[in-house]
């Protein structure tokens, strides 16, 4: 699994995934978890020790991924990690398709965001993730998030350098037939937040053999068209970005669920 250098640095990113989502995304790489097929229910006291455990084995970050409707519990778990002196940040990895209100629980708690923001058209919102009313509410919840966090603080640790400690990284995960989405969505969040975040575009889109019924997205990104994407990107002044570079768009950047730490 893929992460931004300034998250996963050389030790790695300590990923915990949450079973189910609350998108239905046509093209979800990770089905067998975001439907809830696989998974294990644990106590929240279980949670705070695969904290310390994912620290103990040197992540730089703990990364909760999917948590979104996990929020009570995520809340309950990091405040006890805090009050025994967890080292490491938290990271949220989410959908963007979260409520405000939901996000002010985590404020203080969450030290570093990691949004992805789909769509900037609610058609192919509503189209390929099912999710009605997404746009309006991933820009509030990026608004939120940059309220919490206006900049983003770099450190050192483990020996590394240049790790993210607290801020903002947005991600979009460019897809067939969508550059001119994509493109808009550059624009608005370098409009919008300028230096402020980071933004970080992926091309590691990867068809998952069940999109007969949606032809116009069952193929790979091509090169030239994410090569125009960070062009755009680095011509209206973005600095503060990342990009991916050679073969991502294939199964080995999809992991398996097995429960293993669990």
């Amino acid at each position: 699994m893929w992460e931004e250098p300034c998250i996963s640095g050389e030790h790695g990113s300590g990923t915990v995934f949450f079973s189910g989502c609350n998108m239905g995304c046509v093209f979800c790489q990770n089905k067998e978890i975001s439907r809830g097929e696989v998974g294990k229910i644990i106590p929240t006291e279980r949670l705070v020790e695969i904290f310390f455990e994912l620290q103990e084995k040197g992540a730089n970050n703990i990364n909760l991924v999917t948590g979104d409707m996990f929020i009570p519990t995520i809340k309950t778990a990091i405040e006890r990690a805090k009050s025994r002196n967890i080292k490491i940040p938290f990271l949220l990895n989410t959908s963007s398709y979260i409520e405000v209100d939901t996000l002010k629980m985590l404020d203080g708690l969450i030290d570093i965001y990691l949004p992805d923001f789909k769509y900037i058209r609610e058609q192919d919102a509503v189209r390929y993730s099912k999710a009605k009313g997404y746009v309006d509410v991933a820009k509030a919840a990026i608004d939120e998030m940059i309220r919490q966090h206006p900049n983003c603080e770099f450190g050192s640790d483990n020996d590394e350098e240049n790790l993210i400690k607290k801020g903002v990284v947005v991600r979009h995960l460019l897809m067939p037939g969508m550059l001119i989405q994509a493109k808009m969505i550059v624009r608005y969040l370098y409009d919008k937040y300028g230096d402020n975040i980071f933004i970080s575009l992926m091309n590691q889109y990867t068809p998952n053999g069940q999109l007969q019924d949606y032809p116009e997205i069952d193929r790979k990104v091509s090169e030239r068209d994410y090569k125009s994407l960070v062009e755009y990107a680095a011509s209206i002044g973005v600095v503060n970005g990342y990009m991916q570079v050679g073969e991502t768009a294939k199964e080995s950047f999809i992991p398996s669920f097995d429960c293993s730490g669990v």
